[in-house]
């Protein structure tokens, strides 16, 4: 499988399921803000934002 068929799967389970995408985001977030003791949730968040959009970006592709 080329680098381009796996690109065109990865949209369309992000199409399919792009709410577990961003559920697992979260929950990255969470485990990382857990660990910093907090200290970081402001950071985290934005991050969590951006990636979300990134992979909304991504799954929207033509």
């Amino acid at each position: 499988m080329g680098f381009d068929e796996l690109k065109d799967k990865a949209k369309d389970m992000l199409g399919k399921h792009g709410d577990k995408a961003d559920q697992a985001v979260d929950r990255a977030g969470q485990i990382a803000d857990e660990r910093t003791g907090g200290k970081h949730t402001e950071h985290i968040d934005k991050a969590e934002e951006k990636a979300k959009e990134g992979l909304r970006n991504f799954g929207n592709q033509q």
